[in-house]
């Protein structure tokens, strides 16, 4: 049931949860959860996606804990992951110098990142699964420019001679339903 997961207040109970154990955090996070709290979409997660760093032992046992004493959040044990750390190497270079704030709290400090950034992920994404990327493209509205300057970047991002053409006929199909075609 972890679709009636609210992740803002996941996020605050879990940042007083860590400052009574006097454990701080500080994270890069992208996906879904740090688009819910941007307030750029307002669908459920199941997870926080942390692109950086590796989450630390103490942590990752805290957040399983917190899982297991807050079954109100209904939250996956390992809703606090890693999943999409291999797309570090993948970024555009410079992409730690574009962070933004995304949550500050008393025991750990989110930040995510850069729009361009963040719509490259979301776009490679998209093309990799289609849902929910999609959806999250439309609500950040990516304009015609950041399309065009994301396009040949998410074709590199897969080997398979198939997609490229994959990746035309994806951004298309977003260009229609931002309807810039």
């Amino acid at each position: 049931m972890w679709y009636n997961t609210p992740m803002k207040e996941v996020i605050s109970a879990f940042d007083a949860y860590l400052a009574k154990k006097s454990l701080q955090f500080h994270a890069v996070v992208i996906g879904g959860g740090a688009l819910i709290v941007m307030d750029i979409i307002d669908r459920k997660t199941k997870d926080i996606d942390c692109l950086d760093p590796d989450i630390p032992p103490e942590i990752k046992n805290a957040s399983q804990d917190f899982a297991k004493e807050h079954p109100e959040f209904f939250l996956d044990i390992n809703w606090l992951n890693n999943g999409p750390e291999t797309l570090k190497r993948d970024l555009p270079p410079n992409w730690h110098l574009r962070l933004q704030n995304l949550f500050q709290g008393r025991a750990m400090n989110l930040t995510c990142l850069g729009r361009d950034d963040l719509i490259k992920s979301k776009l490679f994404a998209y093309c990799d699964r289609t849902s929910p990327d999609f959806d999250d493209l439309l609500k950040m509205k990516p304009t015609r420019e950041e399309l065009s300057g994301s396009i040949d970047w998410v074709k590199l991002r897969d080997s398979n001679p198939l997609w490229p053409k994959h990746v035309d006929r994806a951004f298309a199909v977003l260009r229609r339903a931002l309807k810039y075609e």
